[in-house]
């Protein structure tokens, strides 16, 4: 007598690998990134690679489900692949590309905004659940890059796929969406990057006390850079601000302030139509010609030349 194979449905049958680029690429209708009905969730796509994007992260978490991305912060390159994921601890300014991607296989990824509040919070009651910082290091050791990538394990992967499967279900969002987020933020605290974020949120760390730093420059970029003011906020001397700075940035405060300012230039020229040497006294500079030397240094290209091919490459007149 032949055993009776029990039916199993083609979704069951595919990796968890497909099923999230399924979703993903179901929702995912439009290039570039897009909200959803998820708070704080946002979907990614594009169809061929791109060559050169800036942005500055804020604290999130970025998963990739089809495709690779590779992010330039300072001096170090991230690459992350499919079922990977990128933790941005701190607002920092990047320069992205897109490696992998075509019309049959677009890169396909999903951006989860975090609070850091929440992770501290998270990390409050987690209490001895998770392994514990030693005192010694959280205050004193090398502080750690604030961007760092790890691989999902199979527990992270089922959570993030129940959070993008509530797309089908809108009802059920505000209920469930806020605890399988929750879940999911949870994984990333109990998993390989877990410590890592962990520092962030203690209040006595020097990776703390740099996101504090960074949070004034983010909010303060357009006035002049007052190491000394900076160092007395954190508590710091001045040469340790520097030297942890470095650390959690790759690059030194002067370069992140120069990096934001040009990165707002930037969107002010491209969504606001302003002029160069306007966008410029915008974001504080007092030389249109030393902003426009800085500006080819970081893009490539001059700010008119660089804004006109940005708007050709999206179908806008120049």
């Amino acid at each position: 007598m032949t055993a009776t194979i029990p039916e199993v449905s083609v979704h069951s049958m595919l990796s968890m690998q497909q099923r999230l680029a399924r979703v993903v690429g179901k929702w995912a209708t439009q290039q570039d990134i897009q909200a959803t009905a998820i708070d704080d969730v946002e979907l990614i796509r594009s169809d061929q690679p791109v060559s050169c994007s800036s942005a500055v992260y804020e604290p999130s978490l970025c998963f990739v489900v089809q495709g690779t991305k590779s992010i330039q912060l300072g001096d170090r390159e991230i690459t992350y692949k499919p079922l990977d994921y990128l933790a941005s601890s701190v607002h920092l300014p990047v320069l992205g590309r897109v490696i992998d991607a075509s019309d049959e296989y677009p890169y396909l990824g999903l951006k989860l905004k975090v609070d850091p509040q929440e992770v501290a919070d998270l990390v409050a009651e987690l209490g001895d659940k998770a392994a514990p910082l030693d005192p010694y290091e959280s205050s004193c050791s090398e502080v750690e890059c604030g961007l760092c990538v790890s691989s999902m394990d199979e527990l992270m992967q089922e959570t993030l796929f129940r959070l993008l499967s509530l797309l089908d279900s809108p009802r059920d969002i505000a209920i469930l969406a806020p605890l399988v987020r929750r879940e999911l933020l949870y994984r990333v605290l109990m998993g390989e990057m877990g410590a890592r974020m962990r520092k962030f949120a203690s209040a006595e760390s020097h990776s703390h006390r740099i996101s504090t730093v960074i949070s004034v420059l983010k909010d303060q970029y357009t006035k002049p850079l007052r190491i000394r003011e900076l160092a007395e906020a954190a508590n710091m001397s001045e040469s340790t601000l520097y030297h942890h700075f470095k650390q959690v940035t790759r690059m030194s405060p002067l370069q992140f302030q120069k990096k934001l300012r040009l990165l707002e230039a930037r969107r002010l020229m491209l969504v606001e139509g302003l002029e160069a040497a306007t966008a410029s006294y915008r974001v504080g500079y007092e030389s249109p010609s030393h902003f426009s030397r800085e500006y080819s240094r970081l893009f490539g290209s001059p700010p008119r030349a660089d804004v006109q091919l940005l708007l050709g490459s999206r179908g806008q007149p120049a």
